[in-house]
């Protein structure tokens, strides 16, 4: 519980400066960064379960960002998949409801498109919120890619560790939303909002080793 709890004032530990000098930059080079910034997120986690008290690890060994953050893109790739090949079909069955509704032919299949995301949204994020975690924490461990997609064991993983899998998810989900909102409407900006925010869910995911 210590563990998530001092997730929030992770990214400011001693050292974080290096994290962020580094890290900035490649957040708004986003998505031609997407590789490396999730890589790095692994090697938080990685450094998180190790040493717990440490403050965010330096932008150091590429190679194995890179592939950490291939496989993380594998995986979510993965997960998304399936609310990707729903969609279309979604925004046809909404289409039929707003087509009744607005007679702009733009603003009622933009209406199906915005209602169709939003249905998908949840469900989507709660499979992200379940699996992802636990899926990269045995993975930061084992440094096995197999540990990324053996699904059957993060669920058993959240089992074990529900109440904790539980306090991990209120604090990624609240790390998201002070970084994309909360730091945005103080005028600091989304880019750094988006950093802490992965900084906090990597050290709150660390909580669920062992």
């Amino acid at each position: 519980m210590n563990h998530v709890a001092g997730a929030f004032g992770y990214p400011f530990r001693k050292g974080a400066a290096g994290a962020w000098a580094v890290g900035l930059p490649l957040v708004l080079l986003l998505p031609v960064t997407f590789l490396l910034v999730l890589g790095y997120w692994v090697a938080a986690v990685r450094a998180s379960a190790t040493d717990p008290e440490a403050g965010p690890p330096p932008w150091r060994q590429l190679g194995q960002i890179l592939r950490d953050g291939f496989w993380i893109s594998l995986v979510l790739a993965l997960l998304t998949l399936p609310f990707a090949l729903a969609l279309p079909a979604l925004v046809t069955a909404y289409t039929g409801l707003t087509a009744r509704l607005e007679s702009d032919a733009f603003l009622y299949r933009s209406y199906a498109l915005v209602l169709a995301v939003a249905t998908l949204a949840l469900p989507w994020g709660i499979l992200l919120l379940v699996l992802l975690p636990a899926a990269t924490i045995r993975y930061a461990r084992s440094n096995a890619a197999r540990d990324l997609f053996d699904f059957p064991a993060a669920i058993g993983l959240v089992r074990r560790r529900f109440a904790i899998w539980n306090l991990v998810g209120v604090a990624v989900v609240t790390a998201w939303a002070v970084g994309l909102a909360g730091l945005g409407l103080l005028c600091v900006g989304i880019v750094p909002g988006v950093f802490f925010a992965m900084l906090v869910s990597a050290h709150a995911t660390a909580a669920l080793d062992g």
